[in-house]
């Protein structure tokens, strides 16, 4: 039999194999975005490590309400082996009929109950970027968030507010009316959101971005209506998108491919047998360069101290 089918050149049939032992070497990636860095990045890494370990990817977009509830709704007839969710807070539901597969899952920033998943501390990496414009000597701290028109209902925003609103707490600051303004997490959002901080009859010294895309945004509003950045107004981000560093922003860093590589290799443990999935948190940093400064009224009184004591 072997000789016959060395003879005859025979290669066994990938998917009769997989229907025989019940694999199809397939991982289910759901993410609400595909195109935005982030997630575009999270799902390169996963890619990376799955395509080594000989899994393929099939990705499910489900960035609107309707196409989120038709995924839940048809998930049972879904051919996966493992499943990735990418940000989604899962209701219960969702949880229960994932669970219910009876294949690992795992989530990439975002907490499920039952799921292993990996993430950042979004609440300490906004702190940090605060706690770097408190340090420069800023109070009047404005935020560009995003997240409050998401039909996802991302946990992120909410946590990075959290941080933000944290940090000023810590300082002895009460944030503004009209300096907490929703960016949609886009370049475009992140310029409407400034220019209707900069319109406010109080302008900020600072503005924290839960985003490096609504940054560059609010660095093109800074310069549209005269200001310059970090003389006039400092600007932090998050992320240290690729983008990052050409405009000079200073940022927290958090490594979204890394992200998804491990969560890649808590599937593919699982797959395995070899161990079982637990929670990672991943670390951040920030990243200096030159878009945060001391305010104007900071170096005034400091040269001013220096010539009282000379």
């Amino acid at each position: 039999m072997l000789a016959a089918a060395q003879e005859l050149d025979y290669v066994a049939s990938a998917n009769a194999s997989g229907l025989a032992s019940g694999r199809t070497s397939t991982v289910g990636v759901v993410s609400p975005y595909i195109c935005r860095w982030f997630f575009g990045q999270v799902i390169s890494g996963a890619e990376t490590v799955l395509r080594d370990a000989g899994l393929d990817v099939v990705l499910y977009s489900v960035g609107s309400s309707e196409r989120r509830a038709r995924f839940f709704s048809e998930l049972p007839r879904r051919r996966v082996d493992a499943v990735m969710v990418l940000t989604l807070p899962l209701n219960e539901a969702e949880g229960a009929a994932l669970a219910g597969l009876g294949i690992p899952v795992a989530t990439v920033g975002c907490i499920a109950a039952g799921f292993p998943s990996v993430r950042i501390d979004d609440v300490a990496g906004a702190m940090t970027a605060v706690n770097h414009l408190l340090g420069l000597g800023h109070r009047r701290i404005a935020m560009i968030a995003g997240g409050e028109s998401e039909p996802a209902h991302f946990t992120t925003p909410e946590d990075r507010r959290t941080g933000y609103l944290n940090a000023l707490s810590r300082a002895g600051i009460e944030g503004m009316a009209g300096w907490d303004v929703d960016g949609g997490y886009t370049a475009q959002g992140g310029e409407r959101a400034m220019a209707q901080i900069v319109a406010c009859a109080q302008l900020p010294t600072a503005v924290f971005a839960q985003s490096d895309e609504m940054a560059m945004g609010a660095l093109r509003a800074i310069r549209k209506v005269g200001l310059r950045c970090p003389d006039d107004i400092s600007v932090v981000g998050f992320d240290d998108h690729e983008m990052a560093a050409l405009f000079d922003l200073t940022t927290v860093a958090q490594p979204a491919a890394e992200q998804g590589a491990r969560a890649a290799r808590q599937l593919i443990a699982a797959l395995s047998g070899s161990s079982a999935p637990t929670s990672e948190q991943v670390p951040t940093q920030l990243i200096l360069r030159a878009s945060t400064c001391p305010p104007k009224e900071a170096i005034s009184v400091s040269k001013r101290r220096s010539k009282e004591t000379r």
